[in-house]
């Protein structure tokens, strides 16, 4: 079993947000949590899915010269 698990602050460190960023995703239950007692510890392999399913890549455009006139 080679899955770290992550604490708040240490998600919001690897996402560069604030700890109520996480927090809100777990309270939306919006990632993958998993509750050790009265704490509360992220997998990272579901930070990286989380991160992977919002990752929107960008637009390629064709150059202009080689659009048709309408």
């Amino acid at each position: 079993m080679d899955e770290r698990y992550l604490n708040v602050d240490q998600v919001a460190e690897l996402l560069g947000t604030t700890v109520r960023f996480p927090r809100r995703l777990i309270e939306e239950r919006r990632i993958t949590y998993v509750k050790v007692g009265r704490h509360v510890r992220i997998p990272e392999s579901a930070v990286r899915e989380f991160i992977a399913a919002n990752t929107v890549e960008p637009v390629v455009l064709r150059p202009a010269g080689l659009r048709r006139a309408a």
